[in-house]
């Protein structure tokens, strides 16, 4: 029977812990969701500055929808691009100082049409005979990675250790003195294309990449960075630009820059930002954005409001960041950065607060099994924060991912913690429980071990 190994792939990551399942919302106001039927505070959302519900961007839409209908019809190449779209990428090329912008559906679609546009199959024309290399950060998210594991006959996919910019030089230096051996014979080989690739704000760690040391090695080894900034866009810099803005990273310096809008945003889409050139192509060769019906315009006409807002309402993003200090301020001083608990001879169970200064705000239990039962304790509690397991982070890096807003208050996150507290408490003493009962088994007299079975 075709396709049979499906079920056993479900079992197989259901007896792991790891099977992953959809939970439908009722409805979302003020930072309470209706999970059937059920109320919780959520602490799961990547709403960070809360413009989703906000008036204006609802009221744009609105306004969007009268004039250009429900969705946009066509291709953005056929009759899909309207002026909505156009004062969009306009808007956003202007913010980052970049010649020009092109819209996506969504990040996924952005970053693996980036990847497969600029490393196309080498049997196409112009291309020389020598792959190219794509240089991405360990934790660089799946949408580009798996991007650049589609064009592997054009590009080789190399990682560098998380932030560490002294691996990812050796990585560069390796790839460019290849080069020179290669060139030799072959004036083509020393000409060959690389991408660095990182993010801005990293999606599962809350940590920054240090954008600026990235663009340094890039210029030294004449390469091009790439910047995914979904986490960055709408929270920092002067007008909520993200880390290009922040960091004043200019085009020579960046001249990728990918950002999205169902984050901080509040709506739906994604952008790539950079020369003319690189839009011009991308508009040629992206086959995510020829062959794709463009993003609805009332949708485009939206995103540009909650743009606009954001840049001149200053006082939600210093809202969220005094969140982000009380929550850790909090944290540390309830458990302190690590939660140690082991009694004697026993392994130690640490729950460890990550580094982030960023609204998402990891708490690392280091199993799929505590991380789902720490997330099913706070909904106990009336907290939906979510489990994230491997795959999606790097084994006994499970977590609970806390993603705070500015629509949160202090006394959301005091109860958060308290919710926390009695879920961690609960869950120490069941294991410890479950160990217990697990040394007296395997103490107990094999007669009286018989006799119970």
């Amino acid at each position: 029977m075709a396709f049979h190994w499906l079920d056993d792939s479900l079992s197989a990551r259901a007896e792991q812990g790891l099977l992953r399942q959809r939970h439908c919302q009722q409805y979302e106001k003020d930072n309470i969701i209706c999970i059937n039927g059920e109320h919780y505070l959520n602490f799961s959302s990547n709403d960070y500055l809360g413009m989703r519900q906000h008036e204006g961007v609802l009221q744009s839409w609105v306004e969007g929808l009268a004039q250009f209908g429900g969705g946009s019809g066509a291709s953005p190449l056929v009759t899909g691009h309207t002026q909505a779209h156009l004062a969009l990428e306009a808007y956003i090329a202007d913010g980052l100082n970049r010649e020009a912008a092109l819209l996506f559906n969504s990040g996924f679609a952005a970053n693996q049409a980036l990847c497969m546009a600029l490393f196309p199959h080498m049997s196409l024309p112009n291309k020389s005979a020598s792959a190219g290399h794509i240089i991405a950060d360990k934790l660089m998210h799946a949408s580009f990675l798996e991007g650049a594991q589609c064009v592997s006959d054009s590009a080789k996919l190399r990682r560098f250790k998380h932030n560490d910019l002294s691996h990812l030089e050796s990585v560069l230096s390796n790839v460019c003195h290849s080069q020179l051996s290669d060139a030799v014979g072959n004036s083509d080989a020393n000409q060959q294309d690389i991408l660095i690739a990182s993010e801005g704000v990293f999606s599962m760690d809350g940590d920054v990449a240090p954008c600026e040391g990235i663009a340094e090695l890039a210029a030294k080894y004449n390469a091009w960075f790439m910047l995914d900034d979904a986490h960055g866009m709408g929270v920092l810099g002067e007008n909520g630009f993200g880390t290009a803005e922040a960091l004043n990273l200019s085009q020579q310096q960046a001249p990728i820059v990918m950002g999205t809008f169902g984050k901080a945003v509040g709506t739906a889409g994604a952008f790539i930002a950079g020369s003319q050139t690189l839009i011009d192509y991308l508009v040629n060769f992206s086959k995510h954005y020829v062959y794709s019906t463009a993003m609805p315009p009332a949708q485009a006409v939206a995103t540009l409001y909650s743009l606009t807002h954001i840049a001149s309402d200053t006082a939600r993003r210093e809202t969220l960041h005094n969140n982000i200090a009380y929550f850790r301020d909090s944290f540390q001083k309830r458990f302190g950065q690590t939660l140690n608990s082991s009694e004697k001879d026993k392994a130690p169970i640490e729950i460890t607060l990550g580094q982030s200064q960023s609204a998402i705000q990891p708490i690392i239990v280091g199993s799929p099994e505590r991380a789902v039962a720490l997330s099913d304790g706070l909904k106990q509690r009336g907290i939906w924060a979510t489990a994230i397991r491997q795959p999606t982070v790097p084994k006994n890096q499970d977590r609970l991912r806390i993603t705070l807003t500015s629509n949160h208050s202090s006394q959301d996150i005091d109860v958060l913690l308290d919710a926390l507290e009695l879920s961690l408490n609960n869950f120490l003493l069941s294991e410890t429980s479950v160990e217990k009962e697990s040394d007296s088994a395997v103490n107990t007299p094999d007669s009286v071990s018989k006799k119970e079975m």
